[in-house]
């Protein structure tokens, strides 16, 4: 990590430009991940479509399957991105993960059905799929480096933390796309086709979003390494076979409780609705959604208090709270939501929010800060590889299991402790082993680290 003292080497960003960085990378990667998990939310109807019919668990576990396949790619998307990302630049790499997320989506929108294709066509939904695993492994690293590298030392935990909102906000932008065409169509309508529509909508929103970033330039960090020829010739070699593995392999620990305690407390909440509880598609979307909409704000508030009072206790108390608390609390939303008394604004509907949005402040414990944590405890030249793959190891293997896992465990016990013995157990051993491992990095000066002079070197940990 870089070293500390009391000179900044800060270059000032204009207020403007800072606010179509932050705009651009946070409007991005809502958009990336309303890609991603529209597909999580139309899982049952993707089960139909794509899968043979007679077996509708197996249809559906099967679409999971896949559904996670998204998740267990993304480090390898990381490994690849990462590396373009050092060498060649943060925009570039940037702008080729957010075309190749929206294209692969939207194509799904165009995807024939099994009763038109047979199981072509869920091979070609698999294929596609890992294209959109593979571009937000480059596509997440490179928004927390982009935003972390224009930002002030002492400041990055409250900038980041905007970022932070985006895939909370992705989430909740897919369970309200998705009702609201329900709802306009009528069902038959949105079952026969209109599903599509969440999916085309990508095309859309993807040409905005590259549009705005196309005026963004390099960060300064970069640019400056670039200026001492400073960047790394071979960011592979020297994140992974070089010192700084065991800080990946710290970082990967934080990160997949991190990652457990994300989908267990946002999208698991919306599976156990939809599939255990049997609540319909509307009511269940509004209950998550709006859960994460009165939440959202704790992102921010989080990132910015990680940078007065430090990362570490932040992000390791929303483990250890999701740890100790997560069967209680699931063990209430289901007396909430049970559909027999359960509607739309009512009373049960609001205790069931505020068991959500519970559960949303531990994601926004965990989540707020990590962009930050990340970003400081690796150096510039190799920090776009350093950054997404511990990130997409954690989130992608360990939080991207537990959809499958919970599902299947529930499936085959019908006991909500066993379904959820993943998401307490992760957690809790994360945060057992951060207490040991992870270092406080909320004093780091990435800045004085860019300003090196040429021959100071190789920019080490």
């Amino acid at each position: 990590m870089a070293a500390t003292n009391a000179r900044s080497y800060y270059e000032p960003v204009d207020p403007g430009y800072l606010r179509l960085v932050l705009g651009a990378s946070t409007l991005g990667t809502i958009i990336e991940w309303y890609d991603f998990y529209i597909f999580g939310s139309l899982a049952t109807i993707l089960s139909r479509e794509f899968f043979p019919p007679g077996d509708p668990v197996a249809a559906f576990l099967n679409t999971v399957a896949i559904f996670t396949i998204g998740f267990l790619i993304r480090p390898l998307g990381a490994f690849v991105f990462g590396r373009i990302g050092d060498l060649i630049g943060r925009k570039y790499t940037f702008l080729v993960t957010l075309t190749g997320m929206g294209v692969s989506t939207a194509l799904i929108g165009l995807l024939p059905t099994y009763a038109q294709a047979g199981l072509l066509s869920a091979f070609i939904l698999f294929l596609l799929r890992l294209v959109q695993g593979l571009t937000l492994g480059g596509e997440y690293g490179g928004a927390i480096t982009y935003v972390a590298e224009h930002v002030p030392d002492g400041r990055r935990g409250f900038y980041t933390g905007i970022l932070q909102t985006s895939p909370s906000i992705g989430l909740m932008v897919s369970l309200v796309v998705v009702p609201t065409t329900r709802l306009g169509l009528g069902e038959a309508a949105f079952n026969a086709w209109g599903w599509r529509i969440p999916f085309l909508v990508s095309f859309l929103l993807v040409a905005i979003s590259v549009y705005i970033r196309l005026k963004l330039q390099e960060t300064p960090v970069f640019a400056r390494l670039q200026a001492a020829r400073r960047t790394s010739r071979s960011p592979w070699r020297e994140a992974f076979l070089s010192e700084n593995i065991k800080y990946v392999l710290t970082a990967a620990v934080v990160v997949i409780g991190q990652g457990v305690v994300w989908y267990s407390g946002q999208f698991w909440a919306l599976y156990f609705l939809q599939t255990i509880k049997k609540v319909d598609l509307v009511t269940s979307s509004a209950i998550v959604g709006m859960a994460i909409l009165l939440a959202s704000p704790m992102f921010i508030i989080l990132g910015s208090l990680s940078d007065r009072i430090g990362r570490k206790p932040i992000i390791l108390g929303g483990m250890a709270l999701a740890a100790l608390t997560y069967y209680p609390l699931y063990s209430a939303l289901g007396s909430f939501a049970d559909p027999s008394g359960l509607a739309l604004w009512n009373g049960n509907f609001w205790l069931s929010v505020i068991v959500v949005w519970l559960m949303v402040v531990y994601v926004a414990m965990v989540y707020g800060p990590i962009a930050s944590f990340l970003a400081e405890y690796f150096p510039a030249r190799i920090r776009y590889t350093s950054v997404s793959v511990p990130y997409h190891i954690g989130n992608g293997w360990g939080g991207g299991l537990v959809p499958f896992v919970t599902s299947a465990m529930y499936a085959a016990t019908g006991s909500l402790l066993a379904a959820l013995a993943y998401p307490i157990l992760i957690p809790a051993a994360c945060f057992l082993l951060g207490l040991l491992l992870v270092p406080e990095t909320n004093h780091t000066r990435i800045w004085e680290e860019s300003a090196l002079a040429p021959e100071a070197g190789a920019g080490g940990d």
